[in-house]
């Protein structure tokens, strides 16, 4: 959280992606101007609106394609843990540059599935993924490396600014870009 608050503004306009529960929004409230997070599912929203809420933070149920957010509204869009779960991620990352205001930026961290270093384990779940989601036990994984998410966010228009790992293994890639 330390690293994220760095690249925020006390003015800043975010939209976070997937916010589950909205811990994360909550916690990074005090160092931003308002934050709209967002999630696809409609109990992750009720459980996020009835926390202690901070007055500058909105739960609205929406994915980032939805119609309501406003293009180049926002000066940070943010989304962590979550990318690894989207089929599509040349068009989200295109739509995130589109959410954001120029020179806006993206923050990220995504669960890197793909990375060769990861083992046994891993390679396990990746045979077993497939099987779960055939029976409707599973949702969409991606199973991505980190040179292929940078790509993928470069490839939308961002210049990436600061990257790590978070934790090493599996790697959480941490990803700073900002909107060219």
């Amino acid at each position: 959280m330390e690293r994220v608050a760095s690249h925020l503004t006390p003015d800043a306009r975010v939209l976070e992606l997937g916010c589950g529960t909205g811990g994360t929004a909550l916690r990074l409230a005090d160092h931003v101007g308002q934050i709209l997070a967002t999630d696809f599912s409609s109990g992750m929203i009720a459980q996020a609106q009835a926390r202690d809420g901070a007055d500058n933070v909105q739960f609205l149920q929406a994915g980032v394609f939805d119609d309501t957010l406003t293009l180049g509204g926002f000066d940070v869009v943010m989304g962590f843990n979550v990318f690894h779960l989207v089929e599509d991620l040349p068009a989200t990352f295109a739509r995130i540059h589109a959410l954001l205001a120029p020179g806006g930026i993206f923050i990220s961290k995504t669960p890197c599935l793909g990375e060769r270093s990861l083992g046994l384990k891993f390679g396990l779940l990746k045979r077993l993924i497939p099987a779960m989601q055939w029976v409707g036990k599973a949702p969409y994984v991606s199973f991505e490396s980190i040179a292929g998410i940078e790509a993928k966010i470069a490839a939308a228009g961002f210049r990436i600014v600061e990257t790590g790992n978070y934790p090493v293994r599996p790697p959480n890639h941490f990803v700073v870009a900002t909107r060219l």
